[in-house]
């Protein structure tokens, strides 16, 4: 007899279940949640951890790194979709990212698309433990992938601007659009609470309470298309705010314009001590200085070279011991020490990367932004 892996045929079931409630699905179906889930348990299981990281890793890295891996530029639908999730703003988490990328994927039917260059992306399947993965298996990935040509086949039309709570979970809460007379007060009492903006109560006699569609216990979740989550004022972000100077956006991110000023082997000892000796050691250099594109991202920050987009470096946050601010005269200088891949046999221990900073507000922006990074850094500024 063949062997089967539970997971599979408890997909198989829920599937027949999905058909079973129409012809066109969305949130309202029961099983859309259990199926998404059952989904997600395959592109976890199996899937190996790096090591000595602080990161843990989940499934959306392995589709984030797709594109990257596209050298002749076929991935088209992937490449929109990965984009277009990294720049949703309701989501925070790895975990939010790659859920809304499974119901992306499964209402523009791409799900199978997304596996298929997954298991053909030698550098990205590796990640997966061929003892375990359903992925790396002879016998179950076959069925897996017929069981997507039948996902394709349907029709899904989940709503994706309620997408907030995929942090959390896989059940989202009803999601309806509000609109009111124009007023100079709606009459609702708001409470700020983890990150979300919750209806404490309806003042009497106010718009709210004759219009009769907000409750108390309700999330308010944008306004005018404005994502109020972790609006810590309760009001939303000016889309149209635009980046300082020494500032620009790519890909809906703050990237900050500085100044690459070199870096130096520093020896065996990478504690934040070391900082204040470190860096005008790398200043002594003399070296050609370098306008930069500075990106921290959610894992990793890099570096790339403003007019030539040459990379000079990349680190992940868990290869940072320290980072600080330099002291008198110039407090823009800032610099983190990292572990040193040797060019050289002679070049081991840890290296210094110094940087400036636009003004002394960035710097110190910057500076909390790698800490929170990898958490686990102490700081001097």
């Amino acid at each position: 007899m063949a062997p089967k892996d539970p997971l599979l045929g408890t997909l198989k079931v829920c599937i027949l279940n999905l058909q079973s409630f129409g012809e066109i699905v969305t949130d309202s179906n029961p099983h859309l949640a259990s199926c998404c889930e059952l989904l997600e348990l395959v592109l976890r299981k199996g899937l190996h951890q790096p090591v000595l990281s602080l990161v843990h890793r989940d499934y959306w890295q392995c589709f984030e790194q797709l594109p990257q891996q596209d050298t002749c530029g076929r991935l088209c639908a992937v490449s929109l979709a990965v984009e277009q999730t990294k720049v949703c703003r309701k989501l925070l988490t790895a975990q939010g990212r790659g859920r809304y990328l499974l119901r992306l994927a499964l209402s523009r039917k791409t799900l199978q698309q997304f596996i298929t260059h997954l298991l053909h992306t030698p550098r990205i399947i590796e990640w997966y433990s061929p003892a375990v993965s359903i992925l790396r298996s002879e016998e179950f990935v076959e069925p897996f992938i017929s069981l997507l040509r039948v996902l394709s086949q349907m029709e899904f039309k989940p709503n994706m601007e309620n997408c907030s709570f995929l942090d959390e979970s896989w059940l989202l809460p009803v999601c309806e659009m509000y609109e009111t007379v124009p007023c100079r007060e709606l009459g609702m009492v708001l409470r700020y609470i983890s990150g979300r903006v919750f209806v404490l109560e309806l003042l009497p006699g106010s718009q709210a309470q004759a219009d009769k569609f907000i409750c108390p216990g309700d999330v308010i979740d944008e306004i005018n298309g404005v994502s109020l989550r972790n609006s810590r004022t309760g009001q939303p972000a000016s889309e149209d705010k635009r980046p300082s100077p020494s500032q620009c956006l790519i890909e809906g991110r703050i990237v900050y314009i500085v100044q690459f000023l070199g870096k130096a082997n520093i020896g065996m000892c990478g504690s934040t001590e070391v900082l204040q000796h470190a860096i005008p050691q790398v200043l002594q250099k003399n070296l050609p200085i370098k306008e930069v594109l500075l990106d921290m991202k959610e894992t990793h920050l890099t570096c790339i070279e403003k007019n030539s987009k040459t990379e000079l470096f990349q680190h992940h946050y868990p290869e940072i011991s320290c980072v600080g601010r330099y002291g008198q005269p110039d407090y823009t200088i800032f610099a983190f020490c990292v572990v040193d891949y040797p060019e050289t046999p002679h070049s081991t221990g840890f290296c210094c990367v110094a940087l400036r900073a636009g003004n002394v507000h960035e710097c110190k922006e910057i500076i909390c932004r790698i800490a929170t990074g990898f958490k686990h850094t102490e700081l001097f500024v």
